[in-house]
């Protein structure tokens, strides 16, 4: 299990109590909320997630069944979001952080876990703004990290949920098949209805729907 390997020789490294990976779901689409999530596995669990891979590789079926696996053999997660509007104010990035941050600050205060018993590996070269934890960014982290992977997995099974609920809130879409992504057939609807509450409209394609200039 190489994602295992690397995740044993990060805490042979550094001697965490908790090893949590975090992982965002949902910065490139072009409506419906940025989600992120923290895991921590503890040593239990090990042997039960040889599957668990970046949730970009495997199926939306393969996702929730190893979710399912995950929280049956204990892993914890804390999550975080922030919505469109969130992401129109202050940027992608910017909101990405402020998910991260929840979904970590959660996860903590869940495992009852004092800062300095935390080392967060953050999928991406970004380390994760305003946290009180020792961090490791890790590029291209959902691949490579096991605990990154089961946050990644979290994240994107949950957001996958909520774009769902907006398919039935905001009909027309689409949201339940691309999720939000920049689809021929997002864009065509959304040239042919406009943009909803959920689309982001700092995001070109839906500004140039409304005629806004950049």
């Amino acid at each position: 299990m190489p994602l295992l390997k690397f995740d044993l020789s990060v805490i042979a490294r550094n001697s965490p109590a908790y090893l949590v990976g975090v992982d965002e779901a949902g910065r490139g689409p072009l409506a419906g909320p940025v989600t992120a999530a923290a895991a921590y596995i503890p040593a239990s669990a090990y042997s039960s997630l040889s599957e668990v891979n970046d949730s970009k590789k495997l199926s939306e079926k393969k996702r929730e069944i190893l979710l399912a696996r995950m929280l049956a053999c204990g892993v914890r997660f804390g999550f975080g979001f922030a919505s469109s509007r969130e992401i129109d104010e202050v940027n992608i990035l910017n909101a990405s952080f402020r998910a991260m941050q929840k979904a970590a600050g959660r996860l903590a205060a869940g495992l009852a876990a004092a800062p300095s018993d935390v080392l967060i590996l953050v999928d991406g070269p970004h380390k994760i703004k305003e946290l009180p934890f020792r961090q490791e960014a890790v590029v291209e982290g959902d691949g490579k990290s096991l605990s990154i992977a089961a946050a990644s997995i979290f994240a994107k099974v949950i957001r996958d949920r909520w774009m769902f609920y907006l398919d039935r809130r905001w009909p027309g879409y689409g949201f339940a098949g691309h999720k939000g992504y920049g689809t021929t057939t997002h864009v065509s609807s959304l040239n042919r209805l406009g943009p909803c509450p959920e689309h982001r409209r700092s995001f070109a394609p839906v500004r140039a729907v409304m005629g806004t200039p950049a």
